[in-house]
Protein backbone atom coordinates (compact mmCIF):
# COMPACT_ATOMS: atom_id res chain seq x y z
CA UNK A 1 0.00 0.00 0.00
CA UNK A 2 2.92 2.61 0.53
CA UNK A 3 4.46 1.95 -2.45
CA UNK A 4 1.02 2.88 -4.48
CA UNK A 5 0.58 6.23 -2.36
CA UNK A 6 3.88 6.73 -2.80
CA UNK A 7 3.45 6.45 -6.28
CA UNK A 8 -0.25 7.94 -6.97
CA UNK A 9 1.79 10.96 -4.85
CA UNK A 10 4.75 11.15 -6.91
CA UNK A 11 2.69 11.33 -10.12
CA UNK A 12 0.34 14.14 -8.58
CA UNK A 13 3.15 16.22 -7.31
CA UNK A 14 5.23 16.20 -10.99
CA UNK A 15 1.71 16.75 -12.40
CA UNK A 16 1.21 20.43 -10.19
CA UNK A 17 5.00 21.15 -10.12
CA UNK A 18 4.99 21.23 -13.58
CA UNK A 19 2.06 23.15 -14.25
CA UNK A 20 3.64 25.61 -11.97
CA UNK A 21 6.97 25.12 -14.49
CA UNK A 22 4.48 26.11 -17.52
CA UNK A 23 3.11 28.80 -16.09
CA UNK A 24 6.53 30.78 -15.33
CA UNK A 25 7.74 29.24 -18.78
CA UNK A 26 5.00 31.21 -20.44
CA UNK A 27 5.92 34.21 -18.44
CA UNK A 28 9.28 33.93 -19.24
CA UNK A 29 8.62 34.07 -23.28
CA UNK A 30 7.28 37.55 -22.41
CA UNK A 31 10.29 38.62 -20.49
CA UNK A 32 12.79 36.86 -23.04
CA UNK A 33 10.80 38.20 -26.55
CA UNK A 34 10.76 34.75 -28.14
CA UNK A 35 8.46 33.85 -30.94
CA UNK A 36 4.77 33.40 -30.32
CA UNK A 37 4.89 30.01 -31.45
CA UNK A 38 8.04 28.90 -29.75
CA UNK A 39 6.80 29.39 -26.20
CA UNK A 40 4.77 26.15 -27.13
CA UNK A 41 7.09 24.46 -29.33
CA UNK A 42 10.52 25.18 -27.34
CA UNK A 43 9.20 26.89 -24.08
CA UNK A 44 6.80 25.09 -22.73
CA UNK A 45 7.78 21.88 -24.45
CA UNK A 46 10.92 21.97 -22.19
CA UNK A 47 9.32 21.86 -18.93
CA UNK A 48 6.53 19.81 -20.24
CA UNK A 49 9.15 16.64 -21.72
CA UNK A 50 11.55 17.38 -18.55
CA UNK A 51 9.63 14.18 -16.20
CA UNK A 52 10.10 11.81 -19.00
CA UNK A 53 13.22 12.55 -19.79
CA UNK A 54 14.67 12.79 -15.94
CA UNK A 55 12.69 9.26 -15.56
CA UNK A 56 15.24 8.29 -18.27
CA UNK A 57 18.22 9.34 -16.75
CA UNK A 58 17.41 8.28 -13.49
CA UNK A 59 16.32 4.93 -14.41
CA UNK A 60 19.35 4.03 -16.58
CA UNK A 61 22.33 5.54 -13.69
CA UNK A 62 20.74 3.29 -11.29
CA UNK A 63 22.74 0.44 -12.88
CA UNK A 64 20.23 -2.39 -12.56
CA UNK A 65 19.36 -4.31 -15.59
CA UNK A 66 15.52 -3.45 -14.70
CA UNK A 67 16.44 0.16 -14.68
CA UNK A 68 18.06 0.40 -18.00
CA UNK A 69 15.09 -1.40 -19.13
CA UNK A 70 12.82 1.39 -17.59
CA UNK A 71 14.77 3.73 -18.74
CA UNK A 72 14.56 2.86 -22.24
CA UNK A 73 11.14 1.80 -21.87
CA UNK A 74 10.77 5.68 -20.92
CA UNK A 75 12.83 7.08 -23.65
CA UNK A 76 9.74 5.38 -26.02
CA UNK A 77 6.78 5.79 -23.75
CA UNK A 78 6.94 9.61 -24.14
CA UNK A 79 6.64 10.37 -27.90
CA UNK A 80 4.13 7.19 -27.65
CA UNK A 81 1.81 9.07 -25.36
CA UNK A 82 2.35 12.46 -26.88
CA UNK A 83 1.51 11.60 -30.38
CA UNK A 84 -1.25 9.04 -29.56
CA UNK A 85 -3.40 10.39 -25.87
CA UNK A 86 -2.36 14.28 -26.13
CA UNK A 87 -3.10 14.60 -30.12
CA UNK A 88 -6.29 12.64 -29.36
CA UNK A 89 -7.41 15.07 -26.04
CA UNK A 90 -7.05 17.96 -28.21
CA UNK A 91 -8.77 16.67 -30.95
CA UNK A 92 -11.87 15.64 -28.25
CA UNK A 93 -11.23 19.65 -26.93
CA UNK A 94 -11.72 20.86 -29.99
CA UNK A 95 -14.45 18.75 -30.95
CA UNK A 96 -16.69 20.35 -28.38
CA UNK A 97 -16.13 23.57 -29.62
CA UNK A 98 -15.75 23.31 -33.45
CA UNK A 99 -16.37 19.85 -34.99
CA UNK A 100 -15.11 21.22 -38.15
CA UNK A 101 -11.75 21.81 -39.76
CA UNK A 102 -9.03 23.06 -37.82
CA UNK A 103 -8.18 26.54 -38.35
CA UNK A 104 -6.29 29.28 -37.07
CA UNK A 105 -3.49 27.04 -37.37
CA UNK A 106 0.22 26.97 -39.64
CA UNK A 107 0.17 23.86 -40.93
CA UNK A 108 2.90 24.03 -42.83
CA UNK A 109 5.14 25.33 -40.09
CA UNK A 110 3.55 21.80 -37.73
CA UNK A 111 3.84 19.37 -40.75
CA UNK A 112 7.52 20.28 -40.84
CA UNK A 113 7.99 19.67 -37.17
CA UNK A 114 6.56 16.55 -37.49
CA UNK A 115 8.49 15.78 -40.05
CA UNK A 116 12.00 16.51 -38.06
CA UNK A 117 10.47 14.23 -35.75
CA UNK A 118 9.43 11.08 -37.89
CA UNK A 119 13.12 11.23 -39.61
CA UNK A 120 14.84 11.58 -35.63
CA UNK A 121 12.44 8.76 -34.64
CA UNK A 122 12.93 6.46 -37.38
CA UNK A 123 16.44 6.72 -36.87
CA UNK A 124 16.49 5.67 -33.39
CA UNK A 125 14.17 2.58 -34.41
CA UNK A 126 16.23 1.17 -36.42
CA UNK A 127 19.06 1.86 -34.65
CA UNK A 128 17.14 -0.38 -31.70
CA UNK A 129 17.33 -3.58 -34.41
CA UNK A 130 20.35 -3.91 -34.46
CA UNK A 131 23.57 -3.86 -32.67
CA UNK A 132 27.07 -2.89 -33.81
CA UNK A 133 30.37 -1.56 -32.57
CA UNK A 134 30.29 2.30 -31.90
CA UNK A 135 26.16 3.00 -31.54
CA UNK A 136 26.28 4.99 -28.85
CA UNK A 137 27.74 7.54 -30.20
CA UNK A 138 24.61 8.36 -31.89
CA UNK A 139 23.38 9.88 -28.97
CA UNK A 140 25.28 12.50 -29.43
CA UNK A 141 23.47 12.98 -33.15
CA UNK A 142 20.37 13.16 -31.38
CA UNK A 143 21.99 16.17 -28.85
CA UNK A 144 23.31 17.89 -32.01
CA UNK A 145 19.93 17.18 -33.86
CA UNK A 146 17.63 19.00 -31.06
CA UNK A 147 20.66 21.87 -30.56
CA UNK A 148 19.69 22.52 -34.19
CA UNK A 149 15.78 22.44 -33.78
CA UNK A 150 16.23 24.50 -31.35
CA UNK A 151 17.83 27.21 -33.27
CA UNK A 152 15.82 26.65 -35.93
CA UNK A 153 12.44 27.55 -33.89
CA UNK A 154 14.06 30.18 -31.73
CA UNK A 155 15.08 32.05 -34.99
CA UNK A 156 11.79 31.48 -36.87
CA UNK A 157 10.24 34.91 -37.56
CA UNK A 158 6.63 35.75 -35.96
CA UNK A 159 4.94 37.60 -33.38
CA UNK A 160 7.05 37.98 -29.59
CA UNK A 161 5.22 36.19 -26.79
CA UNK A 162 2.09 38.71 -25.13
CA UNK A 163 1.41 38.46 -21.93
CA UNK A 164 -1.77 38.85 -23.01
CA UNK A 165 -4.02 36.30 -22.24
CA UNK A 166 -1.74 34.95 -19.72
CA UNK A 167 -3.02 33.65 -16.53
CA UNK A 168 -1.08 35.43 -13.77
CA UNK A 169 1.92 34.13 -12.58
CA UNK A 170 1.42 32.08 -9.93
CA UNK A 171 3.87 33.61 -7.45
CA UNK A 172 2.30 36.89 -8.13
CA UNK A 173 -1.34 36.03 -8.86
CA UNK A 174 -2.07 39.68 -8.06
CA UNK A 175 0.61 41.05 -10.53
CA UNK A 176 -0.87 42.42 -13.76
CA UNK A 177 3.15 41.77 -14.57
CA UNK A 178 4.84 39.50 -12.74
CA UNK A 179 9.16 40.58 -11.96
CA UNK A 180 11.62 38.73 -13.93
CA UNK A 181 12.98 37.36 -10.41
CA UNK A 182 9.69 35.97 -9.38
CA UNK A 183 9.53 34.19 -12.79
CA UNK A 184 12.80 32.86 -12.52
CA UNK A 185 12.26 31.26 -8.89
CA UNK A 186 9.09 29.99 -10.14
CA UNK A 187 10.79 28.45 -12.57
CA UNK A 188 13.61 27.33 -10.97
CA UNK A 189 12.00 25.70 -8.07
CA UNK A 190 9.05 24.13 -9.94
CA UNK A 191 12.44 22.45 -11.50
CA UNK A 192 14.12 21.01 -8.53
CA UNK A 193 10.68 19.56 -7.22
CA UNK A 194 10.29 17.90 -10.10
CA UNK A 195 13.37 16.28 -9.86
CA UNK A 196 12.97 14.89 -6.77
CA UNK A 197 9.44 13.93 -7.06
CA UNK A 198 10.53 11.92 -10.31
CA UNK A 199 13.66 10.03 -8.65
CA UNK A 200 10.78 8.77 -6.20
CA UNK A 201 8.51 8.39 -8.80
CA UNK A 202 11.08 5.75 -10.71
CA UNK A 203 11.80 3.84 -7.06
CA UNK A 204 8.12 3.20 -7.21
CA UNK A 205 7.81 1.79 -10.90
CA UNK A 206 10.93 -0.55 -10.28
CA UNK A 207 8.22 -1.80 -7.81
CA UNK A 208 5.34 -2.05 -9.29
CA UNK A 209 6.33 -4.46 -12.10
CA UNK A 210 7.04 -7.13 -10.62
CA UNK A 211 4.16 -6.65 -8.45
CA UNK A 212 2.25 -6.60 -11.61
CA UNK A 213 3.50 -9.42 -13.05
CA UNK A 214 4.90 -7.05 -16.11
CA UNK A 215 7.94 -6.56 -18.18
CA UNK A 216 10.01 -3.37 -16.67
CA UNK A 217 9.64 -1.98 -20.10
CA UNK A 218 6.04 -2.76 -20.39
CA UNK A 219 5.86 -0.65 -17.02
CA UNK A 220 7.70 2.14 -18.02
CA UNK A 221 5.65 2.13 -21.62
CA UNK A 222 1.87 1.92 -19.73
CA UNK A 223 2.24 3.94 -16.71
CA UNK A 224 5.04 6.12 -16.63
CA UNK A 225 4.08 8.18 -19.41
CA UNK A 226 0.24 8.39 -18.91
CA UNK A 227 1.65 10.14 -15.43
CA UNK A 228 4.44 12.27 -16.40
CA UNK A 229 2.95 13.38 -20.00
CA UNK A 230 -0.51 15.17 -18.25
CA UNK A 231 0.75 18.42 -18.37
CA UNK A 232 0.82 18.20 -22.50
CA UNK A 233 -2.14 16.98 -21.74
CA UNK A 234 -3.10 19.69 -19.28
CA UNK A 235 -1.59 22.55 -22.09
CA UNK A 236 -3.84 21.04 -24.63
CA UNK A 237 -7.32 21.84 -22.88
CA UNK A 238 -6.46 25.12 -21.44
CA UNK A 239 -4.90 26.45 -25.13
CA UNK A 240 -7.93 24.93 -26.68
CA UNK A 241 -10.31 27.05 -24.43
CA UNK A 242 -8.68 29.87 -24.96
CA UNK A 243 -8.85 29.45 -28.71
CA UNK A 244 -4.74 29.08 -28.62
CA UNK A 245 -5.35 25.61 -30.91
CA UNK A 246 -1.76 26.75 -32.49
CA UNK A 247 -0.03 26.47 -29.38
CA UNK A 248 -1.54 23.49 -28.34
CA UNK A 249 -0.31 21.99 -31.31
CA UNK A 250 3.16 23.16 -31.00
CA UNK A 251 3.37 21.80 -27.79
CA UNK A 252 2.92 18.47 -28.59
CA UNK A 253 4.54 18.62 -31.84
CA UNK A 254 7.94 20.36 -29.62
CA UNK A 255 7.26 17.72 -26.60
CA UNK A 256 7.92 15.25 -29.01
CA UNK A 257 10.67 16.27 -31.03
CA UNK A 258 12.63 16.89 -27.35
CA UNK A 259 11.61 13.40 -26.00
CA UNK A 260 12.88 12.04 -29.36
CA UNK A 261 16.15 13.16 -29.00
CA UNK A 262 17.42 13.54 -25.42
CA UNK A 263 15.96 10.55 -23.52
CA UNK A 264 16.67 8.64 -26.75
CA UNK A 265 20.72 10.25 -26.85
CA UNK A 266 20.68 9.40 -23.02
CA UNK A 267 19.78 5.69 -23.58
CA UNK A 268 22.01 5.19 -26.78
CA UNK A 269 24.80 6.81 -24.68
CA UNK A 270 24.38 4.63 -21.53
CA UNK A 271 22.34 1.64 -22.64
CA UNK A 272 22.45 -1.36 -25.48
CA UNK A 273 19.30 0.55 -26.92
CA UNK A 274 17.91 -3.07 -27.70
CA UNK A 275 14.07 -2.96 -28.79
CA UNK A 276 12.43 -6.31 -27.49
CA UNK A 277 8.54 -6.94 -28.48
CA UNK A 278 6.42 -4.10 -26.55
CA UNK A 279 9.33 -1.70 -27.52
CA UNK A 280 8.68 -2.48 -31.34
CA UNK A 281 4.77 -2.51 -30.74
CA UNK A 282 5.31 0.99 -29.21
CA UNK A 283 7.68 2.90 -31.61
CA UNK A 284 5.39 1.17 -34.77
CA UNK A 285 2.11 2.91 -33.04
CA UNK A 286 4.12 6.16 -32.21
CA UNK A 287 5.15 6.73 -35.85
CA UNK A 288 1.66 5.66 -37.67
CA UNK A 289 0.15 7.71 -35.37
CA UNK A 290 2.07 11.09 -36.72
CA UNK A 291 2.45 10.02 -40.19
CA UNK A 292 -1.35 9.98 -40.04
CA UNK A 293 -1.48 13.49 -38.40
CA UNK A 294 1.06 14.76 -41.15
CA UNK A 295 -0.88 12.88 -43.61
CA UNK A 296 -4.26 15.21 -42.40
CA UNK A 297 -1.60 18.23 -42.22
CA UNK A 298 -0.12 18.17 -45.55
CA UNK A 299 -3.08 17.64 -47.14
CA UNK A 300 -5.58 20.02 -45.34
CA UNK A 301 -8.15 17.40 -44.07
CA UNK A 302 -7.41 17.94 -40.27
CA UNK A 303 -11.35 18.06 -38.31
CA UNK A 304 -10.88 17.61 -34.63
CA UNK A 305 -12.93 14.23 -35.24
CA UNK A 306 -10.22 12.89 -37.40
CA UNK A 307 -7.12 14.34 -35.05
CA UNK A 308 -9.01 12.15 -31.86
CA UNK A 309 -8.45 9.26 -33.54
CA UNK A 310 -5.27 9.30 -32.97
CA UNK A 311 -6.17 7.77 -29.96
CA UNK A 312 -6.44 4.59 -31.67
CA UNK A 313 -3.21 3.73 -31.54
CA UNK A 314 -2.67 4.02 -28.11
CA UNK A 315 -5.50 1.35 -27.85
CA UNK A 316 -3.64 -0.69 -30.48
CA UNK A 317 -0.14 -0.16 -28.93
CA UNK A 318 -1.91 -1.87 -25.45
CA UNK A 319 -3.58 -4.75 -27.05
CA UNK A 320 -0.85 -5.60 -28.71
CA UNK A 321 1.50 -5.28 -25.52
CA UNK A 322 -0.94 -7.33 -23.46
CA UNK A 323 -0.79 -10.18 -26.53
CA UNK A 324 2.87 -10.31 -26.77
CA UNK A 325 3.42 -10.28 -22.39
Amino acid sequence: MTHILLLLGCAVVIYLACEWFVNAIEWLGVTLQVGHVAVGSILAAVGTALPESLVTLVAIVSGADQGKDLGVGAALGGPLVVGTVAYAVTGLMLLRHNPGPITGVDTRRLSKDQTWFLVVFAATFLLGLVTFSGKSWFGWVLFAAYGLYFWKEMGDDGDAASHEGLEPLKLQPRSERPSSWAVWVQTLGALAVIFVATQIFVDQLEWAGPALGLPATVVALLLSPLATELPETLNAIIWVRQGKTQLALANIAGAMMIQSTVPGGIGLLMTPWRYDAPLTIAAVATMVSVLYVLWLMRTHRATAGRLALTGLCYVGFAVGVFIVT
